[in-house]
């Protein structure tokens, strides 16, 4: 399973609001909705959001394997 909760706590140490990627950056709000849910977001998204936090994939994402 794909985690997104790297992705929250990049935001909280960049002091980064989910209003400022979709209000200022362009993120659609529908994606932060999916992200929010656990639900799958593009390669494109995921390179976006790369590029405007300046951090890798691993500060966005995390595999947690099945059990």
């Amino acid at each position: 399973m794909i985690s997104y909760a790297p992705f929250y706590q990049t935001l909280k140490k960049k002091n980064i609001t989910e209003y400022y990627l979709i209000f200022k950056e362009g993120i659609s709000a529908n994606t932060i909705h999916r992200m929010k849910h656990g639900y799958t977001i593009t390669l494109k998204t995921l390179d976006t959001l790369c590029t405007i936090l300046q951090c890798p994939v691993s500060d966005i994402i995390e595999y947690i394997p099945d059990e």
